[in-house]
């Protein structure tokens, strides 16, 4: 199993950045998918989930900044962060759970958000 995510940058306050993941290995449209990320000193958090069915939700923090998708066909989920802030700088990952025995990580893309 590979989820390889792309799209990280540095790039300045009010910009936007659209990250994708990219997997192999099993079968996607089963899967729920994520994104969390991590600042430097801070725990991990959930930044965006997508269930198989295409319910999503959000962490307080980027509600109608981002949004999560996910292209079956292409094996491919995508988080596009719009307006992004300082406070967005972090390592994101990207995920895929069916169960807590297939629960599997990416292997993260820096966000730098600085002016």
């Amino acid at each position: 199993v590979q989820l390889v995510a792309s799209g990280g940058a540095m790039v300045h306050p009010g910009e936007s950045l659209r990250l994708s993941c990219a997997v192999s290995g099993l079968t996607f449209s089963i899967y729920d998918m994520g994104w969390y990320r991590q600042a430097p000193g801070k725990q991990r958090e959930l930044v965006a989930r997508i269930s198989r069915g295409g319910s999503t939700n959000y962490a307080d923090s980027v509600k109608g900044r981002f949004t999560i998708s996910r292209d079956n066909a292409k094996n491919t989920v995508y988080l596009q962060m719009n307006n992004l802030i300082p406070e967005d700088t972090a390592v994101y990952y990207c995920t895929a759970r069916y169960s807590d025995k297939y629960d599997y990580w990416g292997q993260g893309t820096q966000v730098t958000v600085s002016s």
